[in-house]
């Protein structure tokens, strides 16, 4: 089909919230709070990317996730590159992304293990309107009070490295074995708009881009994108989509939308399809 609605799967988590974000429901008095929600095609699929909401009511852990080959030499089929678009954030939220200097494995596990590691990352402010690239590899901890639009790679392997005392499982060796130990290194500022669209991410695992209105696409054969309408709405293939939605997209299509949408669309590739 050229076009499909995705379905979406709500992902209890501990650092979740109560209250979402227009278009998702909030959990029902005294249910766990929700965390994440995926947009998943019904059936056993495995596509390449995976896109999700977060809604962060605490921090998350300090992690760090693999990439290609280090996935492959554990017989998983992926690495872990992500990044994040930011629709809301509270006053003071904070992301950590990287170290503030250059540090050695055995410092980073003692501080992992003593939580010293907290001082040892470097959080920045975070605005709504943001946007961030986390290669993996990286390490990071989202923050408290945000509302995200992830997109990533599709593999859920996460190593945490320090979650402040709680009893979830950690990974330590296995995250300081696959961390870039140094200060983060964000990717070049997007290109300037082309015709509605600015490219947001152009390779290694895949590009993104953000339009102001509806356009062609043209996909290789083979090739998937998705289709996420941050505002507003349109329609594709005869599909229509709003905000809070996801949409996958094959082929040639035209990709309509009203006025001051505001639409994400990512596929797999290192360089943008014209």
């Amino acid at each position: 089909m050229p076009a499909v609605k995705l379905q979406t799967h709500r992902v209890d988590k501990p650092w979740g919230r109560h209250q979402l974000f227009p278009g998702f429901p909030d959990p029902a008095a005294g249910a766990e709070p929700v965390g994440e929600v995926w947009f998943q095609q019904p059936g056993d699929t495995t596509p390449d990317l995976l896109i999700k909401y977060l809604f962060t009511g605490e921090k998350l852990s300090v992690q760090v996730h693999p990439d290609d080959e280090q996935a492959h030499a554990r017989g998983l089929p992926r690495g872990k590159d992500e990044c994040w678009t930011v629709l809301t954030a509270e006053p003071g939220a904070v992301i950590a992304l990287g170290t503030k200097r250059e540090v050695s494995e055995d410092e980073l596990r003692t501080a992992a293990r003593d939580g010293s590691i907290e001082e040892l990352l470097h959080w920045q402010p975070v605005e709504a309107g943001d946007f961030y690239y986390c290669a993996s590899g990286t390490i990071h901890a989202i923050g408290g009070g945000l509302t995200v639009i992830e997109i990533q790679q599709n593999s859920e392997t996460t190593y945490r490295l320090y979650d402040y005392g709680s009893d979830r499982e950690l990974h330590r060796d296995d995250g300081v074995a696959v961390a870039k130990r140094e200060p983060y290194r964000p990717i070049a500022a997007p290109a300037p708009a082309e015709d509605g669209r600015t490219v947001l991410v152009e390779g290694p695992k895949f590009v993104l881009e953000r339009w102001s209105a509806g356009r062609e696409v043209a996909l290789p054969e083979g090739t998937t994108g998705w289709l996420v309408p941050v505002k507003g709405a349109g329609e594709v293939a005869g599909v229509p989509f709003h905000e809070g939605e996801c949409v996958t997209v094959t082929g040639a299509e035209r990709v309509t939308a009203g006025k001051g949408a505001d639409l994400l669309f990512a596929y797999p590739g290192t360089s943008r399809v014209r």
